[in-house]
């Protein structure tokens, strides 16, 4: 197993991408909870990103809205199935961790549900800031909350209508 890592800078600060024989497998941000150590995400070669610092480029610019980057995503079977149902919420929407729950056919489940989602290892592309509490609270994000309201302003559309957004 061949792990390489690179960094590139967002509008929301330095992400690190981690690639793991060749296909993404973490998107982390600067102080992100749950983030491996450095030394885990192998030596720093960005020969692998090229496609997915594109899309993340296109994405941050408003062209992109829908990631199609192979992924490798390792977790539990449960983490599995919750990290694919993250990538089924549409861009500009938002779900509860209860409605994600009740789609998994797990009603009563949303507190795992926001374990799982706290552990996503990657971050922007598996859209785990599109998750909210109930009634709307902002509520929990690895990344951290102030930068869970931007991105969900700036995919609302906040940026493009001219609104401030601070970046």
């Amino acid at each position: 197993m061949e792990r390489l890592h690179t960094h590139v800078d967002s509008p929301y600060g330095t992400l690190t991408l981690v690639a793991t024989d060749g296909v993404l497998s973490g998107l982390y941000m600067t102080d992100q909870r749950h983030r491996p150590p450095e030394e885990d995400f192998g030596h720093r070669d960005p020969a692998p990103f090229g496609e997915v610092i594109s899309q993340l480029a296109a994405y941050f610019a408003g062209e992109l809205t829908e990631f199609d980057v192979p992924l490798k995503l390792d977790g539990t079977p449960f983490q599995r199935t919750v990290w694919r149902e993250l990538q089924q919420i549409p861009y500009g929407e938002t779900r509860t961790y209860g409605e994600l729950a009740d789609n998994l056919g797990k009603p009563g489940a949303s507190r795992a549900v926001g374990l799982a989602n706290g552990k996503n290892p990657i971050g922007v592309i598996v859209p785990c800031h599109r998750v909210i509490g109930a009634g709307g609270s902002l509520t929990g994000y690895g990344g951290g909350l102030d930068r869970k309201r931007r991105l969900l302003a700036f995919e609302g559309g906040a940026a493009s209508a001219g609104e401030d957004v601070l970046f």
